[in-house]
């Protein structure tokens, strides 16, 4: 069974959202995460850039395949984790630790349309 942490909110594309204010700090769940495997890179977006919700902003590549990443909020991008570019094998060992990207998002709204541990918890029995 997959990690979910509480306090956390989830996207159905398996991204966790932490909202702090108007924004919000992005990385890959723990399901996401054994689901691809061992990851050996990592694409983030650049500082500046803007998406709207369920935009490409990235990939993740594992030894079994690549996937894209999905921003859960619009927003633009204020900060990338740089570290986890450089090394990111970090997502293997913690998901819930090792965020990609925080954007400020301006539709306070959006956040009720990501899902609850609980509401996460449920969409991963339902689609195992």
């Amino acid at each position: 069974m997959s990690k979910v942490m509480a306090g956390l909110m989830y996207s159905k594309e398996h991204e966790w959202v932490k909202i702090e204010g108007n924004r919000a700090t992005i990385g890959i769940t723990d399901y996401a995460q054994e689901s691809l495997g061992d990851i050996v890179f990592l694409e983030l977006p650049n500082v500046g850039d803007t998406f709207e919700a369920e935009d490409t902003f990235g990939v993740v590549e594992s030894v079994k395949a690549a996937s894209d990443l999905y921003t859960p909020l619009s927003g633009k991008v204020v900060e990338i984790n740089e570290d986890l570019v450089d090394s990111p094998e970090a997502i293997n060992e913690d998901p819930y630790n090792a965020w990609m990207m925080v954007i400020e998002f301006d539709d306070d709204a959006a956040v009720n349309n990501l899902l609850s541990k609980e509401q996460y918890e449920e969409f991963l029995e339902e689609n195992a």
